[in-house]
């Protein structure tokens, strides 16, 4: 039994025990003649976080000194980003949200998921500017300053990697959801709808196409068909309520909701109408789909229903047999989705979920099933169905239809194997 006289002592892990009634009153008293901090721990971009003081010594009437930029817990120090693979160039980088720990449908700034071709740009928001120009009545050049000043749009919506969940070529026992569909993140995005700078510029009918092209070093460029930009396209400023982080397009960005990630293009600098594509080099050498004849799907933009159980999930465990709660994240570029079904057999029975307010078009929605685990093995599949009535497919049956190369858009249905032990695994 622990000694209630002494402050408690941290364990063998570094990990301090719930202090004691007499150990906060000593800790106030200490706290008289400065601040207390304790251990470092992650800060909102994965590096180490500045001490911080004790919350249970705000009661004590001490000075407090908070952070300027609040900062997670240290005790929730390995809830951080992670590299999938190694880049392929060292300007190019990747990292995956940890989607296991992450609860709601949220994703916080410092763990939305990053995927940038040639590096972050250092971009001044005073010295930016956006030109709108092509097949258009008043060609446009808008500061910051002119886009804040429009009417502004909030809306929830999915980003998505196409290149997320490699299941083409299989992936390791040992990954985690973070390592299987990390390339995915949601967050509330705030701007300007696209389709208000159009009505600036006045696009002629003849504009069937918009180039949108980033200011990164690999000016990373796609081709967006007029009707999504019309629909519900963003020139997003903001997100989860604060200014796009440099790594997710600071100063601005385009957000097309329910396309495959690399459309949304950040550090947005211009906008070009035309009549057809401009076959830019992301949509032609890269991001098309290589089917088995040795053609190659173009412009596969939209983001089919795809879901993942988030918990159990590869790389945890359970400690013992009785009931737990399944849980996990839905989406469809479609829309919205309609139900979600699990199987805790291998896909040879279905139970169905409970969706999670709130269910919103071309957003993550949470899932929920109760399980009682009986201590036995088990293979834990979800399958999402969207408002389309499109239902998300085995992995054999995209291996049917698209063969081995296709390298993008895998949404087949994701297994996590359960031991007797209770240690959880990808299925391979």
């Amino acid at each position: 039994m622990r000694d209630r006289k002494r402050p408690p002592a941290p364990d063998a892990a570094g990990t301090p025990e719930f202090p004691t009634r007499r150990a906060i009153l000593g800790s106030a008293l200490s706290l008289a003649g400065g601040v207390v901090a304790i251990g470092a721990g992650r800060g909102a971009a994965g590096q180490d976080a500045p001490a911080v003081v004790p919350p249970w010594t705000r009661e004590q009437g001490a000075a407090i000194t908070s952070p300027p930029y609040g900062l997670p817990s240290p005790f929730e120090k390995g809830v951080v980003r992670k590299p999938r693979t190694p880049p392929p160039v060292p300007t190019a980088a990747s990292s995956g949200t940890p989607l296991q720990h992450l609860h709601g449908i949220i994703t916080p700034n410092g763990l939305h998921y990053e995927r940038h071709h040639a590096g972050v740009p250092a971009i001044d928001p005073d010295q930016h500017r956006l030109i709108v120009h092509g097949l258009v009545d008043r060609p446009l050049l808008f500061t910051m300053d002119d886009i804040l000043r429009f009417p502004s749009v909030s809306r929830i919506h999915f980003l998505e990697c196409s290149g997320n969940t490699p299941g083409w070529s299989g992936a390791k026992e040992s990954w985690t959801a973070q390592e299987t569909h990390g390339l995915l993140s949601c967050c509330e995005w705030t701007g300007v709808a696209l389709s208000t700078l159009l009505d600036q510029v006045g696009g002629r009918p003849e504009a069937r196409w918009i180039l949108a092209e980033g200011a990164d070093a690999a000016a990373m460029s796609r081709s967006v068909p007029i009707e999504k930009a019309l629909d519900d396209a963003i020139l997003a400023y903001a997100q989860n309520g604060e200014r796009l982080r440099p790594e997710q397009g600071y100063p601005l960005r385009l957000v097309l909701p329910g396309y495959e990630g690399n459309m949304s293009i950040k550090w947005l600098r211009r906008l070009k109408l035309g009549d057809q594509p401009f076959q830019t080099r992301e949509e032609t050498s890269k991001y098309t789909d290589l089917m088995p004849d040795g053609r190659a799907r173009q412009f596969t933009f939209v983001m089919e229903a795809k879901s993942v159980i988030t918990f159990p999930s590869g790389g945890q465990a359970l400690r013992e047999p009785g009931f737990y709660e399944i849980s996990g994240l839905a989406w469809s570029g479609h829309g919205s989705i309609r139900r979600v079904e699990i199987s805790t057999d291998g896909g040879r029975s279905w139970r169905e979920a409970q969706l999670q307010d709130p269910i919103l078009p071309k957003c993550l929605t949470r899932f929920r099933l109760p399980w009682t685990w009986d201590g036995g093995p088990a293979v834990l599949q979800s399958r999402a169905t969207d408002d389309t009535g499109y239902v998300q497919p085995q992995r054999a049956a995209l291996i049917e239809a698209r063969g081995l190369n296709s390298g993008y858009h895998f949404n087949g249905i994701q297994s996590w194997r359960v031991q007797p032990g209770g240690a959880v695994s990808n299925v391979v």
